[in-house]
């Protein structure tokens, strides 16, 4: 673990900073994702100098490094110093065959803290969750969309607020760049862990914060702001694509199922769009650009009662039933 140098040791308290601006109005009292390092940090210390007495911390141990346990003791000794309380939750992060380790540590951290949320004593009350991304991991998370080839879900990259599990998830720092997060905490004499797994360019998002956002930033100096507001337009025109496909899906089920004569009478672009859309709200599941392209082709080919339609998408199977769609799921 390595702890980033400040001017003097951590403050006793949370006084003392400058207040960093919070864009959000969350019910009180709330829960901090604190992972110790500098991001988590200046939020955690934001919300308590604005919200005193008010703010839990929850800390996430993955167990995925050696450094793991020296984190999770900085975190209990700055929330000491603040007196505020941390739950620590230990997650199995490991990732299975196919899976990105980033991806397996992000399941398993969401599905931590909202557990903890819900169950542990010391968060009772807590209804609304912080996470500390910034603006630097929204333009990351929109380059790696693009890298991707993503759609409008991808390239709307990060929301600043949502609802899932029965709580309120915010990310209230989206328009401050890390700079300014690392300014701030070294203003307030505040330490915070460094990642040694977060300058390991193997890595595609490291590779991104290493490489192309200092490019970027000599080019287009103003990128974080015009590459958020491209996020915005993405999001909000997927919202608009949301409603119409909600509309079209029950224009087409027959008993819960979406009935193949009724998609054929869209065109191809709502067909698309209202497969993606019973697939992701009923049996959460994304189908592939080619599978979906080939479901697509099976649709337009049922012409005759004979036609049979057994396809992989997404974790199973879609297949015909008379003249309605069912997905099975693997297995």
């Amino acid at each position: 673990m390595a702890v980033s140098p400040t001017p003097k040791s951590a403050n006793n308290s949370a006084g003392g900073a400058g207040l960093l601006p919070l864009s959000f109005q969350p019910s009180l009292p709330i829960a901090v994702a604190f992972s110790g390092g500098a991001d988590s940090t200046a939020l955690l210390l934001a919300c308590v100098q604005k919200w005193p007495g008010q703010v839990r911390a929850v800390h996430i141990h993955h167990g995925l490094q050696e450094a793991a346990d020296q984190f999770a003791k900085h975190c209990q000794q700055l929330c000491d110093q603040w007196q505020v309380p941390l739950v620590q939750c230990e997650v199995n992060a490991q990732h299975v065959p196919g899976q990105s380790p980033e991806d397996a540590a992000r399941k398993a951290r969401y599905a931590a803290l909202s557990e903890a949320v819900h169950s542990h004593p010391d968060l009772q009350g807590v209804n609304d969750v912080a996470l500390a991304q910034h603006a630097d991991d929204q333009v990351e998370t929109l380059l790696l969309a693009l890298s991707r080839g993503a759609g409008l879900p991808g390239l709307a990259s990060m929301p600043a607020q949502w609802a899932r599990g029965g709580l309120q998830w915010h990310r209230p720092l989206l328009k401050v760049p890390g700079a300014k997060l690392r300014e701030y905490l070294v203003d307030a004499q505040v330490a915070w862990v460094e990642d040694p797994t977060n300058q390991d360019e193997q890595f595609t998002r490291n590779r991104i914060r290493a490489q192309l956002l200092p490019a970027l930033d000599r080019a287009f100096p103003q990128f974080r702001d015009t590459f958020a507001r491209s996020a915005a337009h993405a999001a909000e025109a997927q919202e608009i694509l949301d409603e119409v496909a909600e509309a079209d899906l029950q224009r087409v089920l027959v008993g819960g199922f979406p009935e193949i004569k009724a998609l054929q009478s869209l065109s191809s672009a709502r067909q698309s769009l209202v497969l993606r859309h019973w697939l992701k709200a009923a049996h959460q599941t994304t189908p592939s650009t080619v599978q979906l392209a080939e479901l697509l082709s099976q649709i337009s080919a049922c012409t005759t009662r004979g036609h049979q339609l057994h396809l992989k998408v997404g974790r199973g199977f879609v297949r015909r039933d008379q003249g309605v769609l069912v997905w099975l799921a693997e297995g």
